[in-house]
């Protein structure tokens, strides 16, 4: 689409050494053999992705590891500074499109260890794991309110927090007040204030190298009757609205100041524009379901035709907010 910019690189990728396939190659090599003896068996080469991600496609990580200790963080951290392997963060895959070759690198996913979540008084602690509609659950439980919002978002604390994800009118940077968090580029961790947080729509300071390991709420007591009224709410409008009995990775753009992506798109005649297995839902025009033998080939399709459309249309240039991992020769679109 000419004059277009690129859609962004998801979040952590470093690509920055590795000019080739052979180098790339050499690199995993490199970085297998450093952290095979930390990691054992919990580090996985050729792990397919797919299944962790809610579009269910794409193809595998060349290395896949789930980090449980802080050791397995500076493990983690000396592979990459000594050999330069690409590597990319993963949540709960809701919001990004796995290229069908897969990512060439190493991938890190907080594992079992990071679900964890606990009440100090009227704030919420929870490890980056942590699924977020558990975490607004857990708030719920304890009679506090200011997360009900996060109920209809499925995807972890730790990336609705580098994201800061949001749903009616409300976001994460109206609740975090504290985040902990382990940077892959220099090997360090460090708690960050909110306030140097570098909260915006929908970005945050963390989205480039940067595991959330835990973040603090700070919330309100209130009536648990209005908190789980709120909820329901929240539940209701999300059923109602969105596709969730097919795959998708909830919302592909961004709403552009001043609009939403959603009216653009249906205003554009996207709606139900299909290629291959993937299509603009007929539900919610910024979200795009797939159907059994889809490949990420076809969401890219979709989502160039639809930028192009609008852009041809009303003169602007839809943003993605779904995130791009793989090979950066096949994800831009």
């Amino acid at each position: 689409m000419s004059g277009s910019a690129p859609d962004r690189v998801h979040p952590g990728v470093d690509d920055r050494s590795n000019d080739s396939a052979t180098s790339r190659g050499e690199a995993i090599a490199a970085a297998e053999a450093i952290l095979r003896p930390a990691l054992g068996q919990r580090l996985q080469p050729g792990r397919s992705i797919a299944p962790l991600t809610s579009f269910r496609i794409g193809g595998p990580a060349a290395l896949f590891v789930e980090p449980e200790r802080e050791e397995d963080l500076a493990a983690i951290a000396r592979a990459v500074a000594l050999t330069g392997v690409p590597w990319t963060i993963l949540g709960k895959g809701s919001n990004v499109l796995v290229s069908d070759a897969g990512f060439p690198g190493l991938v890190v996913r907080l594992g079992r260890a990071h679900q964890w979540m606990e009440r100090e008084g009227t704030r919420m602690r929870a490890g980056g794991a942590m699924p977020l509609p558990r975490v607004a659950g857990g708030a719920a439980a304890a009679g506090l309110t200011g997360l009900e919002f996060g109920v209809a978002i499925p995807g972890s604390l730790g990336g609705a927090v580098r994201m800061n994800a949001g749903a009616h009118a409300r976001s994460m940077s109206d609740v975090v007040e504290t985040v902990r968090v382990f940077s892959i580029t220099d090997g360090t961790g460090s708690v960050v204030p909110a306030e140097e947080a570098g909260f915006a729509y929908r970005t945050s300071a963390f989205v480039r190298g940067t595991l959330v390991l835990e973040a603090t709420m700070a919330l309100r007591e209130a009536d648990p009757g209005t908190i789980r009224e709120l909820m329901d709410e929240a539940r209701a409008w999300r059923r109602a609205t969105q596709p969730l009995a097919e795959p998708s990775c909830g919302s592909v753009f961004k709403n552009p100041r001043g609009d939403h992506a959603a009216r653009l798109v249906e205003a554009a005649g996207c709606k139900g524009l299909t290629h291959g297995g993937a299509q603009v839902s007929t539900k919610h025009a910024n979200f795009i379901v797939t159907r059994p033998g889809a490949t990420a080939a076809d969401v890219r399709a979709v989502i160039r035709d639809v930028r192009a459309r609008v852009l041809d249309l009303f003169g602007v240039e839809l943003e993605t907010e779904v995130e791009f991992v793989g090979d950066p020769d096949t994800h831009r679109v």
